[in-house]
């Protein structure tokens, strides 16, 4: 659907202008859904975000900040985010032998398994968002969008 039709104006100051609102309202268009997906598995989506990162380790343990830069929203509150998934039992923390002010964090199997369970579903919602956009037009908004953040 247009973006004119979603939020009920056609009255933009220019193409940008349009573009930004347009960007903003897809973003939390699409967050809404990936929120949806993840709610029957008592994640948020920065939380997933969070085991992704882990996850992309492969065994490894990361610290916080290296986990905060790494994050999509990087306005999340990791500390808070790494707790809730260490009380779920979907990570671990442990101070660091050598830097006892360091706690790493790691994924358990627990949070492996449960993103394994995740992995098809979220590639189902990718290829349903994506079904009418060709991979050349994906790859040229993926350059677009990087462009914009350059």
């Amino acid at each position: 659907m247009k973006l004119e039709d979603e939020i009920k104006t056609s009255a933009f100051r220019s193409a940008f202008h349009k573009a930004s609102l347009n960007l903003m309202f897809t973003g939390e268009w699409l967050m809404a859904r990936i929120d949806s997906l993840l709610k029957p598995y008592d994640i948020s989506s920065q939380q997933y975000n969070v085991l992704r990162i882990l996850r992309g380790q492969q065994g490894q343990p990361i610290n916080l900040f290296e986990i905060q830069e790494r994050m999509l929203n990087r306005m999340s509150n990791a500390t808070r985010l790494v707790e809730k998934l260490r009380q779920k039992g979907l990570v671990t923390r442990e101070l660091c032998e050598e830097n006892r002010r360091k706690v790493e964090i790691s994924i358990t199997d627990k949070g492996l398994q449960l993103l394994d369970k995740l992995d098809p579903l979220m590639q189902q919602l990718e290829e349903n968002l994506f079904k009418d956009v060709s991979e050349s037009d994906a790859e040229n908004l993926s350059n677009t969008l990087d462009s914009i953040r350059a």
